[in-house]
């Protein structure tokens, strides 16, 4: 049974990657029928908050949501903005303008990122005269290597013809292919940096907030919020606002509840138990699938310079992950300790109140 539990997070990850590979790839395909990236990302986020507010009050009542003080509202704030509004509208621009399957493979590098941030704010523990501690540094310089060489270095095409995107939803106008592909590149690394963010925001929230569920509404609310703000100044054509097409529909109702509602919150959960680097360090099982199923129905090229430094980033990731390997033992030893600690404490509870109950009926009379 203890395996099992250590083990959770691990599953629960791997479902997050198969989520976030649907998302990734139905959502380009919706982008590619001219749906605006903007207005998806507000109704997406709109479907999240609509689908986990009613589910929390119908469970749990007012009294779950009203519990948020100035401290946890603006560190709640703070990462919806970076983790939810400037990730997703950066992120759905540059694989508009580039390809899905580079940024799925651009986010490999969060991993990478995550553990320096970590590493600068203390919360990740470095040993420079360890194996391990070096580990980790090598595989984030490989991963950033590799992310670098999958944006700069196109090379050979090894699959399919010539993808042309319509450029009409963009914000950018009308701008030579290359220099789309380039700038596309530029946002998504831009939305890595802004997820790495995020990921780190979230450990203080945990302690601040532990109800995961409740923080994930509160993140969807606040970010729909703020998705409207940014799509009301930046999407000029009204007509943009409306979805044509019942598979529009369904992709932005899939993209909210599974990818926002639901994974905000198993993403709280795994921070909470494992670290913000652990749960990062998952990304290139999506990067597979999103290239998989992005050359086979999008018909997306690949070259070759992005599939050597894709598998560069896969190296460097899996080399933090063996350097950080050390860590999440120790955190489960520490986490079996505390259970076993709560457990003693439950236990003596139990005892003195059967001694105290004992007592008094020592002190009863016999005859009464």
């Amino acid at each position: 049974m203890g395996n099992v539990e250590e083990y959770k997070p691990v599953i629960a990850m791997l479902g997050l990657q198969l989520c976030y590979a649907g998302v990734i790839f139905t959502s380009e395909a919706t982008l590619v029928n001219g749906t605006s990236p903007r207005v998806f990302i507000l109704y997406r986020q709109a479907f999240a908050t609509i689908f986990i507010f009613p589910f929390i009050l119908f469970t749990r009542g007012r009294s779950k949501l009203s519990n948020l003080d100035l401290r946890s509202f603006s560190l709640i704030f703070m990462a919806s903005l970076v983790g939810i509004t400037l990730y997703q509208n950066l992120y759905f621009e540059g694989i508009y303008l580039a390809s899905s399957s580079m940024g799925s493979a651009m986010g490999n590098i969060i991993p990478a990122f995550t553990f320096l941030i970590s590493f600068l704010a203390g919360y990740e523990k470095v040993n420079f005269r360890n194996i391990r501690g070096l580990a980790k540094i090598l595989g984030a310089v490989i991963c950033v290597v590799g992310a670098v060489s999958m944006t700069l270095i196109r090379g050979p095409k090894i699959l399919n013809s010539e993808f042309s995107l319509p450029i009409a939803k963009s914000l950018l106008g009308d701008i030579k292919d290359q220099n789309l592909w380039l700038f596309g590149c530029l946002l998504v690394f831009v939305s890595t940096l802004c997820w790495s963010f995020s990921l780190i925001i979230q450990v203080p929230i945990s302690a601040y907030y532990p109800d995961h569920l409740s923080l994930s509404a509160w993140m969807c609310l606040f970010s729909t919020i703020q998705c409207a703000i940014v799509t009301f100044f930046l999407e000029k054509d009204p007509n943009a606002w409306i979805l044509h097409s019942y598979s529009e529909l369904a992709t932005c109702l899939y993209a909210g509840v599974v990818t926002s509602a639901l994974s905000t919150t198993v993403q709280a959960w795994v921070i909470s138990k494992r670290g913000p680097l652990f749960s990062a360090m998952f990304n290139p099982l999506c990067t597979v699938i999103v290239t998989i199923l992005a050359s086979m129905f999008l018909q997306e090229e690949m070259f070759t310079g992005g599939l050597i430094g894709g598998l560069f980033v896969i190296m460097g990731l899996y080399t933090v992950l063996w350097g950080k390997a050390k860590d999440v033992d120790v955190m489960i030893i520490q986490e079996q300790i505390d259970n076993n600690k709560n457990s003693e404490v439950k236990i003596q509870i139990e005892d003195s109140s059967d001694t105290e109950k004992c007592n008094n009926d020592l002190k009863k009379p016999l005859l009464s």
